[in-house]
C-alpha cells in the first residue's frame, strides 16, 4: 500500500533555484548582514558551556539557525526546524504531547527521546514537554550523532540547543503580531532593559490561537483547535568581571483539541467522544559561570513542572469502544557542575550531573457499549456459546494509578590534545540510573451468565469482577559511554572522524496496564491470560556504536560554506513503539534485537553576491532491522518504520535596497522542504512516498519595522504524517494544507 504524495512543488523549486543561480552573477553589491551561520558568537557569555561557540570548529555534524533565518522561516517551535537540518525530522501530528524526533534512522514515538533539548541551558527531561512556542530566539543549534558522553541519557541521536535573546545584548521593546488562514493569531510583547552596567532583565509574553485545520464529521467542529500562552522572565547579572549569572523562568499554558486521525476505510475523521490535551508547564534554569586563570567553573541548575491531561476517544470511531484519560503531575530537578580548562596544547572538561524526576499519574480507560460487546462479550460467547454472558453495566472503568520516580548521577570527562594540525579528544561517562514504579490497577463491575441449554434460557449466575492489584517494579541501569574523535585542521576548515557509544534509558510501559487488566478479566471468564506484568511492562535501554567521518569547509571570504558527513550506526535493543496484535487498547514499547543505519549528509550556504543568500541541505538514511523477530514474524532486513529515507531543504533569499521614505529594503525568500520515503509498519507494506512542501515570503523593512507576507505548503501538497493500526482498524493523519498569513514586527 502506497499513500500518494506530490513532488510537483520540488520540481518547481529546483527550476526556480536554477534560474536564481543564473541571475545572481549580475547582482549589484550592497551592504547587508552576514549569513546566520557565521554571525559572531563571541558575545555569548554563558551559553557555550560544554562546547566552542563556533560549532563548525567541532568534530560534529551540526546546523546552526541564526535569528535572521528564524524570522525568515517563521520558526517558533522545535517542529519548525524539521528538515532544515539534514536527516532531522519531526512529524507534526497528534497534539503538543506528541514530539517524535527521528535522526539518522533512530527515534521514538513515546517515552524517552533520542534527541535532548536544552533551552537557555535548561535540559528538558520529558519529551512530552518539548513542543512549545518561543519568541525572540537568538539561535538554534542542532547537533546530530551521539552526545551521550557529555550530555548523558536520551541524547544518543543528537542534541538541540535553543538560546533566547539576552538583555545584556539588546535593550528595547519588541512587538509581534500575526494573522493567518484558519483564523490563526499570534501576538508577542517583550521588553529588554539594563538596570545598570552589570544587571539586565527581560520579560516576554506570548499568545497564539488557531481554529484548527481538520473537521470531525461527528460534530462538524474543528478538532485541532488551540489556545496557548506563555510568559518568560530572564535575569542576567555580572556581579564581577569574571562571574556571570543568568536565570530564566518560564510559564507555558496550552489548551488544544487534537488527534485528527482519519479512518482509512471511510476517509473521514469521525469520532464521538471528546478529545483534548491540556498542559501547564513551569521551568526555571539558573546558570552561573566563574572564569579563573586557565579554568572556567560552571553550574546549571533547573526545576521543571508539568501538569497535563490527555483525554481521547481511543478507538477514533463513531462507535462507543473506549476512552482514555491520562492525568499527570511531574516534577524534575537537575544539577550539572562543569569544569573546563587548558594548559598549553592540552585542554580538558569534566563534570558531575545528577537529576531526580517524580511522576504522579492517573490513567483510567473507560470501556463503553461497543467495546464491551465486541472486545469482551463476543469473544467470551464464541468460546462458550451454551452459557453466554451479558454485561450488567453500559460502561466500566479499568483504573490505573502510577507513582514513578527516576534518579540518576553521572561522572564525565573529556581530554583533548593539539599536535600541530591534529586534535585528538577522548571522552568518557559513567552513568547510573534507577527507575522505580509503584502501580495500582483496579476494576469493579459484573456480568450475568445465562444457561440456554434448556427450553427457556435462564440466569445461571451473576459473576462479579473485583480486581485490585498493586505492586512495585524497579530497574537499575549502569552505562559506560566512551567517545574518541580525531580532527585535522587546515585554513579552509577541518576533517574529522569519531567513534562513540550512544545510550537511551529503559523504562516501563504504563500504557499497557489497561491491556493487562482487560486480559485479567478475560482470564476470569475462562479465557487464558495473555500478559505477565513483569515481562510486558519493562523495556530495556537502547545502546549504539556510532562511526562518523565528516568535514567543514569555508571559503576565505566565508561566502561559501559546506559541511558533510558519512555515518554508520550499529544499534542494540532499539526501542520501538508498536500496537499489540488483536483487540488490545494500548501501545507498547518493545526492543528490537538489532538494527543498523548508514547514510550521508551535506549542507551548503552560498552568498554569490551581497544581495543573495542560498542554503541547501540533503540527508540520506538507510536504516534496517539486522535482527528482529517478535515471535509472530521475522522482520530482519526490513526498513525501520517512521524514519525517513531522505530529507531535503533548499532556500533562496534576495534583498533589494529601496531608497524611499517608506522603505529601506524588500526581501524575497523561497524555500522547499522534502521528506520521504517513509515506511509505516515493520512489514514495510504501507509507506508515504517522497513529498515536498513549497514556502515563500516577502518582507518589507523600514528601520525597526517589518511586515512579512508568507505562505506554507503553497501548492497544497497532500501527504501523511502518521499511520497506525488499532484493534484491527487503520488510521492516518493528513499533513496540514496551504497556510498563508502576514507577520508584523516592531522594535522601539
Amino acid at each position: 500500500m502506497r499513500i500518494k504524495g506530490c513532488t510537483s512543488s520540488m520540481f518547481f523549486f529546483v527550476t526556480l533555484l536554477a534560474g536564481v543561480s543564473a541571475l545572481s552573477a549580475s547582482a549589484h553589491n550592497v551592504a547587508v548582514e552576514e549569513p546566520d551561520t557565521i554571525l559572531s558568537l563571541d558575545e555569548v557569555s554563558v551559553t557555550a558551556i560544554k562546547q566552542s561557540a563556533d560549532m563548525r570548529r567541532l568534530p560534529v555534524a551540526s546546523t546552526v539557525v541564526g535569528a535572521s533565518e528564524v524570522e525568515r522561516l517563521n520558526i517558533v517551535t522545535m517542529k519548525d526546524v524539521s528538515e532544515v537540518a539534514p536527516n532531522f525530522y519531526i512529524p507534526d501530528y497528534g497534539s503538543r504531547m506528541t514530539s517524535s524526533i527521528y535522526v539518522r534512522g533512530i527515534g521514538a514515538r513515546i517515552d524517552q527521546p533520542v534527541v535532548g533539548l536544552n533551552v537557555d541551558n535548561v535540559p528538558f527531561m520529558n519529551k512530552d514537554n518539548y513542543d512549545f512556542d518561543l519568541v525572540d530566539i537568538e539561535r538554534i543549534e542542532i547537533l546530530r550523532g551521539p552526545q551521550s558522553t557529555l550530555y548523558g541519557r536520551n541524547t544518543m541521536g543528537g542534541l538541540i540547543n535553543i538560546y533566547t535573546l539576552s538583555p545584556m545584548r539588546y535593550q528595547g521593546l519588541r512587538v509581534m503580531g500575526e494573522y493567518g488562514s484558519y483564523n490563526s493569531v499570534k501576538a508577542a510583547v517583550s521588553y529588554y532593559t539594563k538596570l545598570n552596567s552589570r544587571l539586565g532583565m527581560s520579560w516576554a509574553g506570548y499568545f497564539t490561537h488557531t481554529d484548527g485545520h481538520f473537521t470531525n464529521m461527528n460534530n462538524g467542529k474543528k478538532c485541532d483547535h488551540e489556545n496557548q500562552g506563555s510568559l518568560r522572565w530572564k535575569t542576567v547579572w555580572n556581579p564581577m568581571a569574571n562571574l556571570s549569572v543568568e536565570n530564566t523562568l518560564g510559564v507555558q499554558i496550552s489548551r488544544q483539541g487534537g488527534y485528527p486521525y482519519e479512518f482509512v476505510e471511510t476517509g473521514e475523521i469521525n469520532y464521538n467522544d471528546t478529545c483534548f490535551y491540556k498542559r501547564t508547564g513551569i521551568t526555571d534554569g539558573l546558570t552561573a559561570r566563574w572564569t579563573l586563570d586557565n579554568v572556567v567553573l560552571s553550574s546549571i541548575t533547573s526545576f521543571q513542572y508539568i501538569d497535563d491531561n490527555m483525554t481521547l476517544d481511543q478507538d477514533f470511531l463513531p462507535d462507543s469502544y473506549f476512552t482514555l484519560t491520562q492525568k499527570r503531575k511531574e516534577w524534575a530537578l537537575t544539577q550539572d557542575f562543569i569544569g573546563r580548562g587548558a594548559i598549553g596544547d592540552y585542554s580538558w572538561l569534566g563534570g558531575l550531573f545528577a537529576f531526580y524526576k517524580h511522576t504522579d499519574m492517573n490513567a483510567p480507560v473507560t470501556f463503553r457499549e461497543t467495546g464491551i460487546k465486541e472486545l469482551i462479550v463476543d469473544h467470551r460467547n464464541d468460546a462458550n456459546p451454551y452459557y453466554p454472558i451479558q454485561w450488567n453495566e453500559d460502561s466500566f472503568v479499568l483504573g490505573s494509578d502510577f507513582l514513578n520516580s527516576v534518579y540518576g548521577v553521572a561522572l564525565y570527562h573529556q581530554s583533548a590534545y593539539v599536535l600541530g594540525a591534529w586534535n585528538v579528544a577522548l571522552g568518557m561517562r559513567l552513568d547510573l540510573e534507577h527507575n522505580r514504579l509503584r502501580y495500582n490497577s483496579r476494576c469493579n463491575t459484573s456480568y450475568t451468565i445465562y444457561d440456554i441449554t434448556k427450553d427457556e434460557p435462564e440466569v445461571y449466575r451473576v459473576d462479579p469482577v473485583n480486581i485490585d492489584d498493586g505492586g512495585r517494579l524497579s530497574k537499575t541501569f549502569l552505562q559506560f559511554l566512551p567517545k574518541l574523535t580525531l580532527t585535522y585542521n587546515f585554513d579552509a576548515g577541518n576533517i574529522y572522524g569519531s567513534v562513540a557509544r550512544g545510550y537511551k534509558a529503559g523504562g516501563f510501559n504504563t500504557q499497557m496496564f489497561s491491556d493487562v487488566l482487560q486480559q485479567r478479566i478475560m482470564g476470569l471468564m475462562g479465557l487464558s491470560e495473555k500478559y505477565d506484568v513483569n515481562e510486558i511492562i519493562s523495556y530495556k535501554p537502547e545502546t549504539s556504536w556510532n562511526y562518523e567521518i565528516g568535514a567543514h569547509f569555508s571559503s576565505t571570504d566565508r561566502r561559501f560554506t559546506a559541511d558533510m558527513a558519512l555515518f554508520y550506526i550499529d544499534c542494540r535493543d532499539q526501542q520501538l513503539t508498536v500496537f499489540p496484535d488483536g483487540v488490545t487498547t494500548g501501545r507498547i514499547m518493545t526492543n528490537a534485537g538489532r538494527t543498523r543505519s548508514f547514510g550521508a549528509e551535506l549542507s551548503m550556504s552560498f552568498r554569490p553576491a551581497d544581495r543573495w543568500l542560498l542554503n541547501a541541505s540533503y540527508g540520506y538514511t538507510n536504516a534496517k532491522f539486522s535482527k528482529f523477530n517478535n515471535g509472530i514474524a521475522d522482520y530482519s532486513g526490513n526498513y525501520i518504520p517512521y524514519a525517513p529515507h531522505n530529507t531535503v531543504f533548499a532556500g533562496v533569499n534576495y534583498t533589494q535596497p529601496v531608497k524611499s521614505k517608506l522603505l529601506d529594503a524588500i526581501s524575497l525568500n523561497v524555500n522547499a522542504r522534502g521528506v520521504g520515503e517513509i515506511v509505516w509498519d515493520e512489514a514495510n507494506k504501507v509507506r508515504q512516498p517522497f513529498y515536498a512542501l513549497l514556502g515563500a515570503s516577502v518582507r518589507f523593512e523600514k528601520n525597526d519595522f517589518s511586515l512579512t507576507f508568507w505562505g506554507e505548503n503553497i501548492t497544497s501538497t497532500q501527504y501523511d504524517t502518521f499511520y497506525f493500526v488499532s484493534i484491527g482498524n487503520t488510521f492516518l493523519q493528513r499533513g496540514k494544507p496551504r497556510h498563508i498569513g502576514a507577520t508584523l514586527r516592531l522594535q522601539f
